[in-house]
């Protein structure tokens, strides 16, 4: 059993007012024998959020309910499923225009080589991060990323052996192939296909930028609100929900009610990413924590896995203790998820 005076100490250390002014932290195990949530700072319990890239782990339990139906398969190229204009010089390295080999299996897993409109640096020096975190709110639709990384430099081929970039582009990408093959906006696809299924009342893809009720997230000592940009982005990291709701997710995401649970496995092909958000390691639209020997060396601790969201959102698990973590520090800095990461740590290794 977790102590709870520990999930208290370790939740209240992330919060300094300083660098980290919120968090949630919800702990709880496949029976719900024991379920905690807490939030200190200037968040509550039932808060609603913008999960951030932790969506993308939502994508993934679409995707592999598609190809359950037979609808799309991993290997097919995303030519077949995009109009000419999007693919046709979309990935030219060195010379050699590599667009039509791209699958979706490279999208979901970062293994394209397309760069990331979000943080790579434009003719001008500046990131499309550089000017959001400066509060400067803008709309990031597909027809703009597109525009955008056509004049990129590719980080390799597509499938390159032991290569792998985190792009959210892939993610653009890959939502507008789900679009074309359900014949549905994005946000209609994870309500039919994830948030009706499981009964969540709190859970949404942003769409209406009047909508003020998920709490403002950080960057540095400022509150950011970017309804605009968050609006436009809804399938790499637009969706809203709770930290119960997300646990909820979380639980049959791993426990097979979108896909067979052996399945799982199939997901855990990795390749190392290096920052941001900190080392991890990313497979096929799943993430595992990188995890220094050293932090238990008597007895190691086996791998965690799940997703990061650039906001310091976290959802992972760890079925050596069988515990599932989820929750927010509401900060976009690296500060945020190495605490979260620590302290998910410090829970597994208090059980083991």
């Amino acid at each position: 059993m977790v102590n709870e005076k520990l999930l208290n100490d370790l939740l209240n250390k992330m919060v300094d007012n300083k660098r980290i002014f919120s968090a949630v932290l919800c702990v709880e195990n496949s029976d719900r024998s024991f379920s905690w949530t807490g939030a200190a700072g200037d968040m509550q319990k039932d808060s609603r959020f913008l999960i951030a890239s932790v969506t993308k782990l939502y994508v993934t339990a679409v995707v592999m309910q598609l190809i359950g139906e037979n609808r799309i398969a991993l290997n097919d190229k995303i030519s077949k499923y995009l109009p000419g204009h999007f693919c046709e010089g979309l990935h030219v390295l060195k010379g050699v225009d590599y667009s039509d080999e791209i699958t979706i299996a490279h999208l979901i897993s970062n293994t394209s080589g397309l760069p990331d409109y979000f943080f790579h640096k434009q003719d001008n020096g500046r990131t499309a991060a550089d000017e959001l975190m400066e509060g400067n709110d803008e709309a990031w639709h597909l027809d703009k990323t597109i525009g955008l990384i056509k004049d990129l430099k590719p980080n390799f081929k597509p499938g390159a052996k032991r290569k792998a970039a985190y792009s959210d582009s892939n993610y653009q990408l890959l939502g507008r192939i789900i679009e074309n093959v359900t014949g549905k906006k994005i946000g209609e696809v994870f309500h039919d296909y994830i948030f009706s299924k499981l009964n969540l009342p709190n859970t949404y893809a942003y769409s209406d930028t009047n909508d003020n009720t998920p709490v403002p997230f950080y960057y540095k000592s400022q509150q950011l609100w970017l309804p605009q940009y968050m609006a436009s982005v809804t399938v790499e990291g637009g969706i809203v929900s709770t930290a119960d709701e997300l646990m909820i997710f979380l639980k049959e995401f791993f426990n097979g009610r979108f896909f067979p649970k052996e399945k799982i496995n199939d997901l855990k092909q990795w390749n190392l990413i290096l920052p941001p958000p900190g080392m991890f390691q990313f497979g096929i639209g799943l993430e595992k924590l990188w995890i220094p020997r050293i932090v238990s060396p008597f007895k190691p601790i086996e791998e965690i896995v799940g997703f990061w969201g650039q906001t310091g959102s976290f959802a992972f698990y760890n079925s050596q203790t069988d515990l599932y973590f989820c929750g927010t520090t509401n900060q976009i800095n690296g500060k945020g998820h190495r605490l979260a990461s620590n302290a998910m740590m410090k829970i597994i290794k208090s059980v083991l």
